[in-house]
């Protein structure tokens, strides 16, 4: 089982550094999330190929991509679909919205209002959307690939904790490495269409029902009470610390245990060390806590006070 898992990334991952270079570990978060049936924030600035990124993961895997350009003027129902009146059948039928998808991509998502981010609350947690009274299901891959930039404030709308607490993990994208920037620019220079995949010589990856398969194999991975209190332990600090108005909550805990079971499938075991936590415990939990006021004067970020909680913690045998 963790070598199909290890299999898979690694094949995926091939393709995709076809069209984007560097980023490797931004990419195994993205996979992660998709086996794991999670959901990931990108936060970067404009440019940094976001965009790319996500419909090169939509062609590799062979699976239906929309992106959404959030807009202030959006509607709940713009994203979710409404009911229309059919003049010839003289019955209503559904039209169904963008985010009937595998693959999402929530463009810019802190653009619009709390009541159009809350449309996708109950299609992220319970992979389903309800249009007048009625439950539609979504895929079974969906994934909510959503961005934001961390510069540009004005014209916002900050998404609400329990928004945030949807999403698996936050990933922060930064500047590629000057060796990395000058294959980026040679890369584009060669081409006059920097989005043409197929141009690019990316390869598809077969449609069948082993993805399912394989988001079902990952619960094989052995989790040790050990790890699990290692775990509880991190929570409990997280609320207990001087410099955290909000500590990460027990669904924190869950999916840094889901991440952590990926991460070690992937790597080729099954069962988790304390490596893994380490590993996936600031994707997971930078967007579960909320900075003391004080802590963001002195400079404090959560990835900072994540890592000396971290350091704190005994690690278990």
């Amino acid at each position: 089982m963790p070598e199909q898992i290890k299999k898979f990334v690694e094949l995926t991952s091939a393709e995709i550094s076809k069209a984007i270079v560097g980023q490797k570990e931004i990419v195994t978060c993205l996979l992660i999330g998709l086996l794991t049936k999670g959901h990931v924030l990108l936060e970067g600035v404009p440019g940094l190929g976001k965009t790319l990124l996500c419909k090169a993961l939509a062609y590799v895997l062979n699976a239906k991509f929309t992106r959404i350009q959030f807009t202030p003027d959006m509607m709940p129902a713009d994203i979710l679909g409404t009911h229309v009146y059919d003049l010839h059948s003289r019955t209503f039928r559904l039209r169904k919205g963008p985010i009937f998808t595998e693959i999402l991509l929530a463009d810019e998502i802190n653009r619009t209002p709390p009541k159009t981010q809350a449309a996708l609350l109950e299609a992220m947690e319970e992979r389903q959307v309800s249009i007048d009274g009625k439950r539609f299901p979504l895929p079974e891959g969906f994934l909510v690939v959503a961005t934001q930039n961390p510069i540009e404030q004005e014209g916002t709308y900050p998404l609400p904790e329990a928004q945030l607490d949807r999403f698996l993990m936050k990933l922060l994208l930064d500047y590629p490495a000057p060796e990395e920037e000058q294959k980026i620019l040679l890369q584009h220079g060669k081409s006059t269409e920097s989005h043409d995949l197929e141009a690019m010589g990316l390869s598809r990856l077969t449609r069948s029902d082993w993805i399912p398969k394989l988001q079902e194999r990952l619960r094989q991975t052995k989790v040790e009470e050990g790890i699990v209190t290692y775990v509880r332990t991190l929570l409990e600090k997280t609320r207990n610390s001087s410099h955290l108005y909000l500590g990460a909550s027990p669904r924190g805990g869950i999916a840094l245990l889901r991440a952590a079971q990926c991460l070690a499938a992937l790597e080729g075991r099954d069962f988790i060390t304390p490596d893994d936590i380490k590993a996936m415990a600031l994707p997971v939990l930078r967007h579960r806590v909320i900075l003391r006021p004080e802590a963001e004067l002195e400079g404090l970020t959560p990835d900072r006070i994540l890592s000396r909680i971290l350091e704190g913690i005994p690690v278990p045998r």
